[in-house]
């Protein structure tokens, strides 16, 4: 695998690992359980069919160079025919080294595209100095990439998150913005243009460090939302690492619970209808106005379909 030199990425710039690979034979054995894993999401969340044209985004850090080199590998013995193309969003930011992704893509003959976008220079003019950047600079790079995209027929558009960006994020939802929701696996966008594919859905971060070193990708660290420490996400990364030390396998079985949703056993009237369960006889339920109110025989008989609002008082109530 070709290799060089960067400006930005010096051995000590990259996050240290647990476990280093020590010769040939774990190292061949760490690319089996990727491929393995990576194939299995493939396969159970149906993520790349016959002829799919996927579009691969490649930041130029150690997870997307690791997604671009297991799906190229599983191209060669994959049950379907499908095509991969890496696309990389030049953002201009001061002191990116535009030649290190180019070399390296062309070194590999993979096809490729570098989109060009200034977007760094919005997000510097826009967001106040000291705030995070992440939220804008996220939603400038995706609309890029979707135009990209949309404009050359592609049907799947291929992410490097990996198990522990889907653990991350659904605590970051849960802590910040009380709400059960994470990073699927497979998901369609709004507006029902691209399905977005994340192939390392099954693989660990540790994984991903030791093979990215033992391949020798050519990293480029993001010096504009990466560097910033007041990240939410970074806070809750480093709670999950603690908890990751104190019960090793803790990250593990979490994200194996992201993978079995009991409804019935949480408090979303929306996912599972808790009005018909032990409900006796056919009378209409009285809603959740008239129980406030004290009214509840004189109350309007109750929709199924219910959403909250909040009342003067500031409760959460019902409304159909």
């Amino acid at each position: 695998m070709h290799t060089m030199d960067l400006p930005l990425a010096d051995v000590s710039a990259r996050t240290p690992r647990s476990a280093p690979v020590a010769n040939k034979y774990q190292a061949d054995k760490l690319a089996k359980r990727l491929r393995h894993q990576v194939g299995r999401a493939i396969a159970d969340f149906g993520m790349i069919e016959d002829g799919d044209k996927v579009m691969v985004c490649l930041s130029g850090g150690k997870d997307s160079y690791t997604l671009l080199d297991v799906l190229l590998q599983l191209q060669k013995k994959a049950p379907v025919n499908f095509s991969i193309t890496v696309v990389n969003l030049d953002q201009k930011q001061p002191g990116f080294p535009e030649h290190v992704l180019p070399e390296y893509l062309s070194s590999i003959g993979v096809d490729y595209h570098i989109i060009e976008q200034d977007t760094y220079s919005v997000v510097s003019r826009v967001i106040p100095e000291g705030k995070t950047m992440c939220s804008l600079c996220s939603r400038l790079r995706r609309g890029a990439l979707y135009t990209y995209a949309e404009t050359h027929g592609f049907t799947k558009i291929a992410l490097g998150h990996h198990r522990d960006d889907l653990v991350n994020t659904f605590f970051l939802n849960l802590f910040f913005h009380a709400k059960l929701s994470g990073m699927p696996p497979k998901l369609l966008s709004d507006d029902g243009k691209h399905v977005v594919i994340r192939p390392l859905a099954y693989v660990r971060e540790d994984d991903i460090e030791a093979y990215a070193e033992t391949k020798g990708f050519p990293i480029i660290p993001c010096n504009l939302c990466g560097s910033q420490e007041n990240l939410q996400r970074k806070q809750v990364k480093k709670m999950l690492v603690q908890w990751e030390k104190d019960a090793p396998g803790r990250i593990e079985t979490m994200a194996r619970a992201l993978g079995d949703i009991r409804p019935s056993q949480l408090s979303d009237p929306k996912l599972f209808d808790f009005l018909a369960l032990g409900k006796r006889g056919d009378d209409a339920l009285p809603n959740a106005h008239a129980w406030l109110a004290g009214t509840a025989a004189e109350a309007e008989p109750v929709a199924m379909a219910l959403h909250p609002v909040r009342n003067h008082d500031g409760l959460d109530i019902l409304k159909s």
